[in-house]
């Protein structure tokens, strides 16, 4: 390992990055490198405008790749070597907004019943059952989850905890699942890793399953969390106890769940054709 890359690892670690933001951070600042075969550091501002005016034009790289390139770059330059460059403030990748899709409940139980691995199960299902993301749930411990309160403390973004309420017939699965396993540390265990369970294991038993369905829907574990939100709004939970259960940190991020709910396009629906039968 080059001392450059030991200092950037030092610097987001210190900046507080997970694990995979900064495992992103260094792969953006590589391909960097392998582009022009030196290091990073001998590179003028002129060359790294070059090297995003080819990842936009010539390799036509996906928006939300271009600011990983970005926000790796920007902190290996400003963060681990003290240059500010004004070409990183041009770079400005718009994504387009897309609505989220969200599964029905018994969407779900189709996927869950095709998951073989009885960890992989139980993990997707405190996944939904709590709005988790995939990190969260990989990374939940055995002292995260108070059985008594009924509660689970999660672990999210930035290292910011959350508690989020656990639902009886998730506490009741739960204890089977810890009976029979009996994690020590980690709630979910990889076969082969001493640490929690890999993400793209659980990826990978996700999509064989949604395989197996007739889901004509572009969903990921993630759509998981979204249904659970969609879910809680449609049987009246405010949308501030869902968004601090989701652990968002602005309320606009929380609110398109308002427009995926059936009960709120049932309503709308029923107000328009009052409109329209008066024409």
């Amino acid at each position: 390992m080059t001392p450059l890359r030991q200092k950037m690892l030092e610097d987001m670690q210190l900046h507080g990055l997970s694990e995979r933001t900064q495992q992103s951070y260094v792969w953006a600042v590589k391909g960097l490198a392998d582009y022009y075969h030196r290091s990073p550091a001998e590179l003028a501002e002129e060359e790294i405008r070059q090297f995003f005016l080819h990842l936009i034009d010539t390799r036509k790289v996906a928006k939300s790749t271009v600011t990983v390139y970005l926000s790796g770059i920007k902190f290996f330059f400003e963060k681990t070597l003290g240059k500010t460059m004004p070409v990183f403030d041009l770079v400005r990748p718009r994504r387009r907004k897309k609505l989220p899709a969200v599964l029905t409940i018994e969407e779900i139980k189709n996927i869950l019943s095709l998951i073989r691995s009885p960890t992989i199960k139980m993990l997707l299902t405190m996944t939904y059952g709590c709005g988790l993301r995939l990190s969260e749930a990989t990374h939940l411990k055995v002292a995260d989850v108070d059985m008594s309160r009924m509660q689970v403390k999660v672990t999210g973004k930035g290292g910011k905890d959350r508690y989020v309420p656990l639902a009886q017939r998730s506490k009741q699965l739960l204890a089977l699942y810890r009976n029979e396993h009996r994690p020590v540390k980690y709630l979910f265990i990889g076969k082969t890793v001493k640490g929690p369970i890999p993400g793209g294991t659980v990826q990978k038993a996700f999509k064989a399953a949604l395989k197996q369905t007739d889901i004509n829907k572009p969903a990921t574990i993630h759509t998981l969390r979204h249904s659970y939100a969609t879910h809680l709004l449609e049987n009246g939970i405010d949308i501030r106890i869902i968004q601090a259960a989701l652990g968002h940190k602005h309320p606009s991020t929380t609110m398109v769940y308002a427009h995926l709910t059936s009960k709120s396009v049932a309503a709308y629906s029923k107000v328009l054709d009052a409109i329209m039968n008066s024409l």
